[in-house]
Protein backbone atom coordinates (compact mmCIF):
# COMPACT_ATOMS: atom_id res chain seq x y z
CA UNK A 1 0.00 0.00 0.00
CA UNK A 2 1.52 3.14 -0.99
CA UNK A 3 2.31 5.86 2.27
CA UNK A 4 -0.16 9.00 2.49
CA UNK A 5 1.83 12.15 2.81
CA UNK A 6 -1.03 14.31 3.64
CA UNK A 7 -4.46 13.03 5.53
CA UNK A 8 -6.99 15.82 5.92
CA UNK A 9 -9.51 14.74 8.47
CA UNK A 10 -13.36 16.25 9.36
CA UNK A 11 -11.68 19.45 7.51
CA UNK A 12 -13.85 22.09 8.47
CA UNK A 13 -13.64 26.46 6.92
CA UNK A 14 -16.95 28.49 7.28
CA UNK A 15 -16.65 32.50 6.55
CA UNK A 16 -19.07 34.64 8.47
CA UNK A 17 -20.74 36.95 5.59
CA UNK A 18 -23.54 39.40 6.00
CA UNK A 19 -26.59 39.28 4.11
CA UNK A 20 -29.67 41.78 3.47
CA UNK A 21 -30.92 45.02 4.24
CA UNK A 22 -30.34 44.29 8.16
CA UNK A 23 -26.73 42.58 7.30
CA UNK A 24 -28.12 39.26 9.13
CA UNK A 25 -25.13 37.39 9.98
CA UNK A 26 -24.58 33.99 8.07
CA UNK A 27 -21.93 31.14 7.31
CA UNK A 28 -20.75 30.16 3.78
CA UNK A 29 -19.34 26.52 4.21
CA UNK A 30 -16.30 26.62 1.54
CA UNK A 31 -15.08 23.42 3.12
CA UNK A 32 -17.56 21.19 5.05
CA UNK A 33 -16.20 18.39 6.89
CA UNK A 34 -13.96 16.95 4.09
CA UNK A 35 -11.67 13.89 4.47
CA UNK A 36 -8.96 12.88 1.73
CA UNK A 37 -5.92 11.70 1.48
CA UNK A 38 -2.41 12.08 -0.58
CA UNK A 39 -0.32 9.67 -1.49
CA UNK A 40 3.39 9.80 -1.89
CA UNK A 41 4.87 10.81 -5.04
CA UNK A 42 1.08 11.20 -6.75
CA UNK A 43 -0.54 13.59 -8.27
CA UNK A 44 -4.52 13.87 -7.03
CA UNK A 45 -6.50 16.25 -9.55
CA UNK A 46 -9.32 18.13 -7.17
CA UNK A 47 -11.81 18.89 -9.54
CA UNK A 48 -15.21 20.61 -9.24
CA UNK A 49 -17.60 23.89 -10.16
CA UNK A 50 -16.09 27.46 -9.70
CA UNK A 51 -17.00 28.10 -5.79
CA UNK A 52 -17.17 24.61 -5.15
CA UNK A 53 -14.13 24.89 -2.01
CA UNK A 54 -11.33 23.47 -4.61
CA UNK A 55 -9.05 26.74 -3.61
CA UNK A 56 -10.00 27.40 -0.20
CA UNK A 57 -9.44 23.22 0.37
CA UNK A 58 -5.57 23.97 -0.94
CA UNK A 59 -4.95 27.10 1.15
CA UNK A 60 -6.02 25.24 4.33
CA UNK A 61 -3.42 22.78 3.62
CA UNK A 62 -1.04 25.52 3.16
CA UNK A 63 -2.23 27.41 6.25
CA UNK A 64 -2.80 30.69 4.32
CA UNK A 65 -6.33 30.47 6.05
CA UNK A 66 -6.39 28.86 9.14
CA UNK A 67 -9.69 25.88 9.40
CA UNK A 68 -12.51 25.94 11.88
CA UNK A 69 -12.09 22.48 12.83
CA UNK A 70 -10.39 19.02 11.84
CA UNK A 71 -7.03 17.93 11.39
CA UNK A 72 -4.16 18.13 8.54
CA UNK A 73 -1.24 15.54 8.75
CA UNK A 74 1.66 16.38 7.30
CA UNK A 75 3.72 12.92 7.63
CA UNK A 76 2.33 12.34 10.70
CA UNK A 77 2.06 16.22 11.90
CA UNK A 78 -0.99 18.51 12.40
CA UNK A 79 -0.36 21.53 10.61
CA UNK A 80 -3.63 22.57 11.78
CA UNK A 81 -1.96 22.64 15.19
CA UNK A 82 0.83 24.48 14.34
CA UNK A 83 2.72 28.00 14.76
CA UNK A 84 5.17 30.73 14.43
CA UNK A 85 8.85 29.12 13.89
CA UNK A 86 7.36 25.25 13.42
CA UNK A 87 4.63 26.18 11.32
CA UNK A 88 7.83 28.13 8.98
CA UNK A 89 10.09 25.47 9.50
CA UNK A 90 7.45 23.09 7.81
CA UNK A 91 6.49 25.36 4.99
CA UNK A 92 9.22 25.21 2.72
CA UNK A 93 7.97 21.23 2.22
CA UNK A 94 4.50 23.04 0.61
CA UNK A 95 4.64 25.22 -2.12
CA UNK A 96 1.99 26.46 -4.42
CA UNK A 97 1.73 27.34 -7.61
CA UNK A 98 -1.11 30.07 -8.22
CA UNK A 99 -3.67 30.29 -11.21
CA UNK A 100 -2.30 34.27 -12.47
CA UNK A 101 1.61 34.50 -12.94
CA UNK A 102 1.65 38.12 -13.27
CA UNK A 103 -0.69 38.63 -10.23
CA UNK A 104 1.47 36.29 -7.76
CA UNK A 105 5.40 37.79 -8.75
CA UNK A 106 6.39 41.06 -7.80
CA UNK A 107 6.21 43.17 -10.68
CA UNK A 108 8.99 45.77 -8.73
CA UNK A 109 11.39 42.59 -8.19
CA UNK A 110 13.86 41.17 -10.42
CA UNK A 111 13.22 37.81 -11.58
CA UNK A 112 16.20 36.43 -9.09
CA UNK A 113 15.23 37.75 -5.82
CA UNK A 114 11.74 36.32 -6.95
CA UNK A 115 13.33 32.94 -7.21
CA UNK A 116 16.00 33.07 -4.55
CA UNK A 117 13.84 34.77 -1.70
CA UNK A 118 12.41 31.52 -0.16
CA UNK A 119 16.04 29.97 -0.18
CA UNK A 120 17.55 33.44 2.17
CA UNK A 121 13.76 33.38 4.22
CA UNK A 122 14.93 29.66 5.23
CA UNK A 123 18.86 30.53 5.33
CA UNK A 124 19.02 27.44 2.73
CA UNK A 125 21.85 29.09 0.82
CA UNK A 126 23.52 33.02 0.06
CA UNK A 127 26.14 34.58 -1.48
CA UNK A 128 27.40 33.22 -4.43
CA UNK A 129 25.85 29.56 -4.21
CA UNK A 130 22.72 31.73 -3.81
CA UNK A 131 22.74 32.58 -7.53
CA UNK A 132 24.20 29.16 -8.59
CA UNK A 133 21.07 27.44 -7.03
CA UNK A 134 18.56 30.26 -8.95
CA UNK A 135 20.37 29.70 -12.42
CA UNK A 136 20.05 26.15 -12.05
CA UNK A 137 16.53 26.67 -11.50
CA UNK A 138 15.32 28.84 -13.69
CA UNK A 139 17.90 26.10 -15.98
CA UNK A 140 15.14 23.18 -14.96
CA UNK A 141 12.14 25.00 -16.09
CA UNK A 142 13.75 25.85 -19.63
CA UNK A 143 14.66 29.65 -18.68
CA UNK A 144 18.27 31.11 -19.56
CA UNK A 145 20.36 31.98 -15.93
CA UNK A 146 20.79 35.47 -17.71
CA UNK A 147 17.15 36.23 -17.46
CA UNK A 148 17.52 36.24 -13.22
CA UNK A 149 18.28 40.28 -14.03
CA UNK A 150 14.37 41.21 -15.72
CA UNK A 151 11.18 42.09 -14.01
CA UNK A 152 8.54 39.76 -14.38
CA UNK A 153 6.82 42.13 -16.72
CA UNK A 154 9.21 41.32 -19.75
CA UNK A 155 8.09 37.76 -19.86
CA UNK A 156 5.42 35.86 -21.73
CA UNK A 157 2.68 34.33 -19.42
CA UNK A 158 3.92 31.13 -20.11
CA UNK A 159 7.38 32.19 -18.74
CA UNK A 160 6.07 33.53 -16.09
CA UNK A 161 4.39 30.80 -14.81
CA UNK A 162 7.98 29.22 -15.24
CA UNK A 163 9.34 31.40 -12.83
CA UNK A 164 6.71 31.06 -10.56
CA UNK A 165 7.40 27.61 -10.42
CA UNK A 166 11.02 27.65 -10.34
CA UNK A 167 9.98 29.60 -6.85
CA UNK A 168 8.00 26.95 -5.47
CA UNK A 169 10.73 24.66 -6.66
CA UNK A 170 13.60 26.46 -4.83
CA UNK A 171 13.09 24.69 -1.21
CA UNK A 172 12.95 21.14 -2.50
CA UNK A 173 9.17 20.56 -1.22
CA UNK A 174 7.59 17.32 -1.08
CA UNK A 175 3.96 18.68 -1.79
CA UNK A 176 2.90 21.15 -4.46
CA UNK A 177 -0.26 22.68 -4.72
CA UNK A 178 -0.96 23.76 -8.28
CA UNK A 179 -4.27 26.03 -8.15
CA UNK A 180 -5.39 25.79 -12.16
CA UNK A 181 -1.53 26.94 -12.61
CA UNK A 182 -2.55 26.60 -16.92
CA UNK A 183 -6.15 28.42 -17.00
CA UNK A 184 -4.34 32.00 -17.54
CA UNK A 185 -2.70 30.86 -20.49
CA UNK A 186 -2.89 29.90 -24.21
CA UNK A 187 -3.29 26.45 -25.36
CA UNK A 188 0.30 25.78 -26.72
CA UNK A 189 1.59 27.69 -23.58
CA UNK A 190 -0.72 25.40 -21.55
CA UNK A 191 0.74 22.55 -23.19
CA UNK A 192 4.19 23.15 -22.39
CA UNK A 193 3.46 23.99 -19.03
CA UNK A 194 2.07 20.55 -18.00
CA UNK A 195 4.35 18.64 -19.60
CA UNK A 196 7.33 20.56 -17.89
CA UNK A 197 5.04 20.01 -14.74
CA UNK A 198 4.84 16.21 -15.62
CA UNK A 199 8.55 15.84 -15.98
CA UNK A 200 9.57 17.89 -13.47
CA UNK A 201 6.93 15.78 -10.85
CA UNK A 202 8.61 12.54 -12.14
CA UNK A 203 12.79 13.80 -11.44
CA UNK A 204 11.98 15.07 -8.42
CA UNK A 205 9.49 12.81 -7.02
CA UNK A 206 6.89 15.53 -6.53
CA UNK A 207 3.79 14.73 -4.73
CA UNK A 208 0.90 17.67 -5.99
CA UNK A 209 -2.48 18.53 -5.65
CA UNK A 210 -3.31 19.67 -9.16
CA UNK A 211 -6.57 21.74 -8.99
CA UNK A 212 -8.75 22.44 -12.16
CA UNK A 213 -11.95 22.79 -13.50
CA UNK A 214 -10.53 21.49 -17.09
CA UNK A 215 -11.12 17.74 -17.13
CA UNK A 216 -8.68 17.26 -19.86
CA UNK A 217 -6.06 18.30 -17.95
CA UNK A 218 -6.87 16.47 -15.15
CA UNK A 219 -6.67 13.49 -17.21
CA UNK A 220 -3.48 14.63 -18.70
CA UNK A 221 -2.02 15.29 -15.11
CA UNK A 222 -3.54 13.08 -12.55
CA UNK A 223 -3.48 9.78 -10.95
CA UNK A 224 -6.05 9.95 -8.88
CA UNK A 225 -8.96 12.12 -9.10
CA UNK A 226 -11.51 13.86 -6.66
CA UNK A 227 -14.84 15.14 -7.31
CA UNK A 228 -15.86 18.64 -4.85
CA UNK A 229 -19.04 19.59 -5.31
CA UNK A 230 -20.34 22.50 -2.87
CA UNK A 231 -17.55 21.87 0.16
CA UNK A 232 -17.44 18.28 0.23
CA UNK A 233 -15.78 15.56 -1.68
CA UNK A 234 -18.44 13.48 -3.36
CA UNK A 235 -15.97 10.44 -5.29
CA UNK A 236 -12.31 9.78 -5.16
CA UNK A 237 -10.81 7.40 -7.33
CA UNK A 238 -7.78 6.41 -9.66
CA UNK A 239 -8.05 8.24 -12.71
CA UNK A 240 -8.31 5.08 -15.50
CA UNK A 241 -11.18 3.57 -14.14
CA UNK A 242 -12.75 7.32 -13.38
CA UNK A 243 -12.53 8.45 -17.02
CA UNK A 244 -14.07 5.10 -18.08
CA UNK A 245 -16.80 5.24 -15.64
CA UNK A 246 -17.71 7.96 -13.35
CA UNK A 247 -19.63 6.60 -10.33
CA UNK A 248 -21.51 9.78 -8.91
CA UNK A 249 -24.45 11.39 -11.02
CA UNK A 250 -22.30 14.63 -10.84
CA UNK A 251 -19.29 12.96 -11.88
CA UNK A 252 -21.25 11.40 -14.94
CA UNK A 253 -22.31 15.06 -16.03
CA UNK A 254 -19.26 16.73 -15.61
CA UNK A 255 -17.28 14.10 -18.10
CA UNK A 256 -20.49 14.53 -20.62
CA UNK A 257 -19.56 18.16 -20.90
CA UNK A 258 -16.45 17.08 -22.13
CA UNK A 259 -16.10 17.55 -26.11
CA UNK A 260 -14.91 13.97 -27.98
CA UNK A 261 -12.31 14.61 -30.32
CA UNK A 262 -14.18 12.15 -32.97
CA UNK A 263 -16.36 13.71 -35.14
CA UNK A 264 -18.67 10.16 -35.46
CA UNK A 265 -19.46 9.31 -32.53
CA UNK A 266 -22.29 11.55 -30.63
CA UNK A 267 -21.78 11.66 -27.21
CA UNK A 268 -25.12 12.63 -25.10
CA UNK A 269 -24.46 15.46 -23.01
CA UNK A 270 -26.50 15.25 -19.62
CA UNK A 271 -27.84 18.94 -18.95
CA UNK A 272 -28.44 19.46 -14.53
CA UNK A 273 -31.38 21.49 -14.35
CA UNK A 274 -31.58 24.26 -11.95
CA UNK A 275 -28.63 26.41 -10.53
CA UNK A 276 -25.60 25.48 -8.18
CA UNK A 277 -27.41 25.94 -4.51
CA UNK A 278 -26.00 28.92 -2.38
CA UNK A 279 -22.73 27.29 0.11
CA UNK A 280 -24.65 29.66 2.40
CA UNK A 281 -27.79 27.59 2.67
CA UNK A 282 -26.87 24.36 1.00
CA UNK A 283 -30.09 22.06 0.67
CA UNK A 284 -30.54 19.14 3.46
CA UNK A 285 -29.25 15.91 2.45
CA UNK A 286 -27.64 14.81 -0.34
CA UNK A 287 -26.30 18.59 -1.49
CA UNK A 288 -26.52 17.46 -5.13
CA UNK A 289 -30.65 16.07 -5.18
CA UNK A 290 -31.88 19.16 -6.47
CA UNK A 291 -30.16 18.50 -9.66
CA UNK A 292 -29.55 15.12 -9.61
CA UNK A 293 -31.09 12.88 -12.57
CA UNK A 294 -31.37 9.93 -10.33
CA UNK A 295 -32.70 11.36 -7.47
CA UNK A 296 -34.31 9.04 -4.78
CA UNK A 297 -37.06 10.55 -1.70
CA UNK A 298 -34.05 9.44 1.21
CA UNK A 299 -31.39 12.15 -1.11
CA UNK A 300 -33.85 15.06 0.71
CA UNK A 301 -33.37 13.48 3.92
CA UNK A 302 -30.04 12.22 4.79
CA UNK A 303 -26.69 13.16 3.67
CA UNK A 304 -24.90 10.09 1.83
CA UNK A 305 -21.67 9.04 3.49
CA UNK A 306 -18.21 7.66 2.02
CA UNK A 307 -18.90 4.08 0.41
CA UNK A 308 -15.84 2.02 -1.06
CA UNK A 309 -16.37 0.52 -4.74
CA UNK A 310 -13.07 -1.39 -5.06
CA UNK A 311 -10.23 1.14 -4.84
CA UNK A 312 -12.81 3.59 -5.42
CA UNK A 313 -14.78 5.93 -2.71
CA UNK A 314 -18.30 8.09 -3.70
CA UNK A 315 -21.03 9.08 -1.59
CA UNK A 316 -24.32 9.08 -3.03
CA UNK A 317 -27.36 6.41 -2.55
CA UNK A 318 -26.85 4.33 -5.23
CA UNK A 319 -23.87 2.08 -4.10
Amino acid sequence: MEETLVSIQSLVKYFPVDVGMFRKKLRLKAVDHVNLDIRKGETLGLVGESGCGKTTLGRLILRLIDPDRGSILFNGVDLAALTGRKLKEIRKDIQIVFQDPFASLNPRIAVGNLVGRNLKIHHICQGRSLDERVAQLLMSVGLRPDFADRYPHEFSGGQRQRIALARALSTEPKLIIADEPTSALDVSSQAQILNLMKGLQRRLGLTMLFISHNMGVIKHTSDRVAIMYLGKIVEIGPKVEFFQKPLHPYAVALLSAVPYPNPRIRMQEILLKGEVPSPINPPSGCRFHPRCPRMMSKCRESEPGMKSEGDRQVACFLY
